[in-house]
């Protein structure tokens, strides 16, 4: 399965960045060997179920240190049988569009 989430603390003073407490959780993500990405915007990772929840979880309590609330934001690609798909569907992907290139000249 892969996971792509965003958690920020919330509660805490207007003028603080949540730079810190994403930093938090994308280490614990990375600290956990499980393949990953990180963007802008999220964080993906992918292994199974229950490990992939407990890293989702050990980053979002990492976050609560930095304020009274925490919102997470979660979307799940469930595959079972699937492994490699963090970098297989990216591949699948610039594939369909070159070929799509091909087809247009």
């Amino acid at each position: 399965m892969i996971v792509a989430f965003s958690v920020a603390p919330s509660g805490g003073s207007s003028s603080d960045s949540v730079h810190d407490a994403v930093a938090a959780a994308v280490r614990v993500v990375r600290e956990s060997g499980l393949p990953n990405r990180t963007s802008s915007m999220f964080t993906e990772i992918e292994g199974e179920w229950d490990e992939v929840m407990a890293v989702v979880r050990a980053a979002t309590e990492a976050v609560g240190a930095y304020g009274s609330r925490v919102s997470l934001v979660l979307k799940a690609d469930i595959r079972p049988g699937r492994a490699g798909e963090l970098d297989g569907k990216l591949q699948r992907l610039e594939a369909a569009i070159a070929e799509q290139e091909r087809s247009a000249d």
